[in-house]
């Protein structure tokens, strides 16, 4: 399981999306999507390498959680998601719970770290987190990563479904390289790539998926362990703007599910016609 920054396959080729594929009952507008909506009571769990907690960018409070083996009352070691207490070591996670902060500031985040050196991980880690992240019943659950293990594919199918069916809406990154991994190719999750524009608020949907929608993923200014920021650009920067924008509607329609949470992003998306 890997976080990939550099060399953006899936990026946005500008292509204009038909309005006539959507039948719309009223004007979907921005306006209507999330009006002056900031996020607030809606969770969102991140997914990622962890958080610099502190950092001011972070614009308020994140809850540091992590995934460790712990013994059960049998004796057996099993993998439990616990409260961290070390801070992110690559910057990844605190750079996506910015971006998030950025776009709805008002939102409840908690991370659960899961990548380590190397933004890397184990599968079982990321299984456990994403399992619990569902079961605690977080609105949206944002993964700026994942795995081309073939041994996870069906584990993680089935915890997208369960996702969507338990109301939990999962937003993906597509890999930066043209290769297979998951779970962004999942219909069940809103995958996102890269696009170059300067505006966080502008989007993109695609009308060749499986990569659905673009967002801001290209030298994107954001905060780094330490009370630092620095530019970065990759599809897990994208990602955490589109859950900011998931975030906001919700704050606004609480409830949507996540095909109407897509259609949504559809409707107000800047490349329709």
């Amino acid at each position: 399981m890997t976080a990939q920054i550099f060399r953006i396959a899936h990026v946005s080729r500008g292509a204009a999306m038909d309005s006539s594929q959507l039948a719309l009952p009223c004007e979907i507008t921005r306006e209507w999507a999330w009006g002056s909506s900031k996020g607030s009571g809606v969770r969102v769990c991140l997914i990622d390498s962890g958080v610099d907690a502190t950092h001011p960018g972070l614009g308020g409070p994140v809850t540091p959680l992590t995934v460790a083996g712990e013994p059960g009352d049998d004796g057996v070691e099993r993998l439990r998601v616990v409260p961290d207490t070390e801070v992110d070591q690559v910057g990844h996670g605190t750079a996506c719970a910015g971006v998030i902060r950025a776009v709805a500031p008002d939102c409840d985040l908690t991370s659960v770290r899961v990548l380590g050196s190397g933004l890397r991980g184990s599968g079982e880690v990321l299984l456990t987190a994403l399992s619990w992240a569902i079961d605690q019943g977080f609105d949206l659950v944002n993964l700026s990563l994942s795995t081309r293990r073939t041994e996870y594919k069906e584990a993680l199918h089935d915890l997208v479904d369960h996702a969507c069916f338990a109301g939990v809406t999962i937003v993906a990154s597509a890999h930066n390289r043209p290769v297979r991994s998951y779970p962004w190719n999942f219909a069940g999750v809103v995958s996102v790539g890269s696009h170059n524009k300067l505006d966080g608020e502008y989007l993109e949907a695609n009308p060749e998926p499986p990569v659905e929608f673009f967002a801001r993923g290209v030298a994107v200014e954001v905060p780094q362990p330490g009370g630092g920021r620095s530019r970065l650009s990759g599809n897990s920067f994208a990602t955490p703007h589109i859950t900011g924008m998931c975030a906001r509607i919700l704050g606004h329609h609480p409830g949507l599910s996540t095909g109407q949470l897509k259609y949504v992003l559809a409707a107000i998306a800047d490349n329709r016609i």
